[in-house]
């Protein structure tokens, strides 16, 4: 009997040592969970890859595509293949391989149709107006030794069926338009040509947890993302302009997080009205260095929440150069304040490269919205770019940071977006964000 399978691929876990199941099993856990509003039947390691099985009378093709979607974004998954599931009979084998190809090639012509839609353009190609393709392969592979065919002759069976239900089209094994895998695992056949690219990385569980210091703009959204594709969970902190400013960037935000929670890497979000702290500070420091010592408190509070959530370091989206606070003097008077190590995935990515990313994980069009927060309030004209230490502790004597960091501290509120399995809430800062959160005072 032939069933339908969704076969999830991994590159980087398949490399793991000794404790490889333990990403195998985590990488279980996060799909299960981005997959608990579909019929999913079970989910089972086999010989190097991962099994969702689909409870047979729902069995739909559009189900089967929009959970092959959802598993292409979860971090860990290089690939997710809508497959055939057969018995290790050469008529089901066969058959399978038969409508596998046909539904490839159906993939394949929409997707270069609806690829020149988007480019504007009218003109059909050949390749477009035909089923597809034009050339293939069969690519077999023997898991279970105890099958009486070798990975060559079962090769040159399919490829001959298929040659027979498609005469028109060419055998290609360097390079083909399509390629008809055949695998051989514990008792079944597994037959497969279509499939979407996943995110790769590693499963969100598996490295820690962060503070991400996010912001309504196009480049720490992406931070966040790259850091939770390799297995981190995200905490993001947002600081924002309030009570000097609106609360629309927290919003964004909101929305931001919200697209990046189908890849199951956000914990809490915690938002900081930092706006009144931001002007006291502004008063008191040299205008220069004001950017410096907003940002030095604003790590001083993200240090704080890392040591109440437990965790190991903080996130920025700073790139080398870009503005007057990352340079690299600048960025080192940061630096100085907090005792936990700060990534900063971006640091090499020109602007170009980080919208391209951001465009690619849907964030783009979010960040692209103008709200005023605290990354435009009392800016100086002429800020400083190579910031020495010696001045900057000289401004910081100016102003009692001490004291407005537990201010911030007893501020501060959070949203729960509920959306990552191995988050875990800490007991500390326990108020609901006012009006985004799902209540409206502390909870006791």
């Amino acid at each position: 009997m032939i069933s339908r399978v969704c076969l999830v691929h991994y590159h980087e876990i398949g490399l793991k040592g000794k404790n490889r199941a333990r990403f195998e099993n985590q990488l279980i856990v996060n799909l299960r969970h981005a997959l608990k509003d579909y019929p999913v039947q079970d989910i089972k390691r086999i010989s190097g890859h991962l099994r969702i099985r689909i409870s047979d009378d729902q069995a739909d093709e559009k189900i089967l595509e929009a959970i092959a979607q959802t598993v292409s974004q979860i971090p860990g998954v290089a690939r997710a293949s809508l497959a055939f599931r057969t018995a290790q009979q050469e008529e089901e084998f066969c058959q399978a391989a038969v409508d596998a190809l046909t539904q490839a090639a159906a993939a394949r012509a929409a997707s270069t149709l609806s690829g020149l839609a988007a480019s504007g353009s009218f003109a059909v190609s050949a390749a477009a107006s035909s089923d597809g393709f034009e050339t293939f392969k069969v690519r077999a592979r023997r898991s279970a030794t105890d099958y009486h065919l070798h990975t060559l002759e079962l090769n040159r069976l399919v490829g001959s069926v298929l040659c027979e239900h498609f005469p028109d089209k060419k055998v290609d094994v360097h390079n083909p338009d399509i390629v008809v895998h055949v695998n051989v695992v514990q008792g079944d056949v597994y037959v497969y040509a279509h499939s979407l690219v996943g995110v790769g990385g590693l499963p969100v569980g598996t490295a820690g947890k962060v503070v991400s210091l996010l912001s309504s703009g196009i480049d720490s959204p992406v931070a966040s993302w790259m850091v939770g594709r390799r297995g981190a969970i995200v905490v993001p902190v947002h600081f924002s302009g309030r009570p000097m400013t609106s609360d629309a960037s927290e919003y964004l935000c909101q929305d931001i997080v919200e697209k990046l929670k189908s890849a199951g890497s956000i914990g809490r979000m915690y938002v900081v009205p930092f706006g009144a702290v931001q002007r006291e500070i502004s008063l008191a420091v040299p205008q220069s260095l004001r950017i410096i010592m907003y940002r030095r408190m604003m790590f001083r509070i993200a240090e704080r929440v890392a040591r109440l959530e437990g965790a190991q370091a903080l996130v920025t989206g700073e790139s080398l150069g870009q503005v007057a606070s990352q340079t690299l003097e600048n960025i080192t008077a940061t630096n100085e304040v907090v005792d936990i190590p700060v990534f900063r995935p971006l640091i090499g990515s020109d602007k170009q490269e980080i919208i391209a990313r951001a465009q690619q994980i849907g964030t783009f069009e979010i960040s692209s919205q103008t709200a005023p927060d605290c990354c435009t309030l009392f800016m100086p004209r002429r800020p400083e770019t190579h910031a020495r230490l010696r001045e900057v502790h000289a401004a910081e004597a100016l102003f009692d940071f001490e004291a407005a960091l537990e201010q911030l501290m007893q501020q501060i509120e959070y949203i729960d977006t509920g959306d990552c399995p191995s988050y875990k809430p800490p007991r500390e800062l326990r108020t609901y964000h006012a009006t985004l959160g799902p209540a409206a005072v502390p909870i006791s």
